[in-house]
């Protein structure tokens, strides 16, 4: 079911201004918590902490987690001491302590003070891991069972101990040392036999990851298997926490925008647009822009060294914007491809040969398509209706030789420098559009001379 969150705020607003709270609660009760906290964000923050407390308590928590690290932030400075714990009691724990990192340390401080020793244990244990590890993604609270108990004593413990956990989709069978055994699943044990063992019924051939794999690996398996959780385990091969899809998808979401931002030359940022300053935006904007800006003074240079050249066939000017776009374009779409496909562990730095075989093939055949239209164009649309009698064969000859020559350039520079990039630690994202774009102009340039000397005898 959609909600008009719109429709929804206004009315909130209005009760909000009656003070009918009652009603207040009936309206914000039966949403989801994520169109909850968006309505929350559109008002005052002077109302948030008054209008958060109408929540029931667990839907509360649930709200509190959606939020922006701003607004909870806000909230816990208002909170009481036992309305903090009330909230806390709530949260599992990866979300506790992704709470935690987003904010200053006295806020740390307060939250930990009144955090049960277990969850401080549970949070400390996690924030020992990197931050772009498996185990900093993790819960830990997940149901375990042992492989000697029956269907009829495992779905007991379940029901005694499944309250806190985040899932019980899926339960891990671990022995006396927490060594990860096998998997159940809650279907498994409602279709069996109350009798039988849960040693028989178990799968033993379990996808797991480790604490340190990269959380960006582990979100990705979760993809390819469709599971809504994967079990973690240690050096040792002891269980210790769980990823499950909802903080895959965090993770799915939050590598896409740091790509999207690098492509486009953007330095990333975890703050939603609206809430970045506009100083915050120019600090992540201005370096690409200047390192880029700099580079680009290479295709000047080159522009530069041919400048009396060029007032002979002063006609080559008009087309540099065409060719070195088109090149910029050609080795964008090849070095988007093949970013695409690196995310996606569909290829790796070892398929570079056969990645820059096909891209060359590519290459020749849009180069030629693009070779002959432009031709076509430059005799019947510049040369004939334009009236440009500079725009004679030669000419036309040198644009078109260019432009196969440029593509084909652009698309294998395009298709290698990511799988360089991922061979040597860097993201292949950085090697996108903008980066490309000023390669390909100066390569394109020297081309365009090189075939006009060779052509027209400059």
């Amino acid at each position: 079911m959609d909600f008009d969150n719109d429709a929804i705020l206004s009315q909130v607003e209005e009760l909000a201004k009656q003070r009918q709270w009652p009603r207040l609660r009936e309206v914000l009760a039966p949403l989801p918590a994520a169109d909850i906290a968006a309505i929350l964000s559109e008002l005052p923050e002077d109302r948030l902490p008054l209008l958060y407390r109408l929540l029931p308590k667990e839907l509360a928590a649930e709200v509190f987690v959606e939020m922006e690290p701003e607004e909870q932030e806000l909230l816990i400075r208002t909170f009481s001491d036992t309305e903090l714990k009330e909230v806390l009691d709530e949260l599992y724990v990866d979300d506790t302590v992704d709470i935690i990192e987003e904010m200053p340390a006295n806020v740390v401080k307060r939250i930990l003070q009144h955090a049960d020793p277990e969850t401080r244990r549970s949070v400390n244990e996690i924030l020992k891991y990197p931050e772009d590890s498996a185990g900093s993604i993790m819960t830990t609270e997940f149901v375990d069972l042992k492989k000697t108990l029956t269907v009829k004593d495992a779905i007991k413990h379940i029901r005694r101990t499944g309250t806190d956990k985040e899932t019980i989709n899926y339960c891990y069978v671990t022995d006396p040392s927490r060594h990860l055994l096998g998997i159940v699943s809650i279907r498994t044990l409602l279709l069996a036999e109350e009798d039988d063992g849960i040693e028989d019924i178990m799968d033993t051939n379990v996808v797991y990851a480790r604490t340190m794999d990269d959380k960006e690996d582990v979100a990705q398996t979760l993809s390819k298997y469709g599971f809504l959780a994967l079990p973690v385990v240690d050096t040792e091969d002891r269980l210790v926490g769980i990823v499950t899809v909802d903080d895959a998808m965090d993770v799915m979401e939050e590598e896409a925008t740091e790509d999207f931002e690098r492509m486009a030359a953007i330095l990333p940022t975890d703050k939603p647009y609206l809430r970045t300053g506009v100083l915050e935006t120019v600090k992540s904007r201005l370096p690409w822009l200047l390192l880029l800006m700099l580079s680009a003074t290479l295709s000047g240079i080159v522009i530069n060294s041919f400048e009396e050249s060029l007032a002979t066939y002063s006609v080559l000017i008009g087309f540099i914007p065409m060719l070195t776009g088109t090149g910029g374009n050609s080795g964008s779409q090849s070095s988007v491809a093949v970013i695409r496909g690196l995310s996606l562990n569909e290829i790796d730095f070892g398929d570079l040969c056969a990645v820059v075989w096909k891209e060359s093939r590519v290459a020749v055949v849009c180069g030629v398509l693009l070779a002959c239209a432009n031709f076509v164009k430059l005799l019947l649309v510049d040369r004939m209706l334009l009236q440009n009698v500079d725009v004679t064969i030669p000419v036309a000859l040198v644009i078109c030789l260019t432009l196969v020559c440029t593509v084909f350039c652009a698309k294998v520079v395009g298709c290698m420098l990511p799988l360089l990039a991922e061979k040597i630690g860097l993201d292949p994202a950085v090697m996108a559009s903008p980066f490309i774009s000023t390669i390909v102009d100066v390569m394109s340039l020297l081309i365009y001379f090189a075939f006009a000397a060779l052509i027209l005898g400059l």
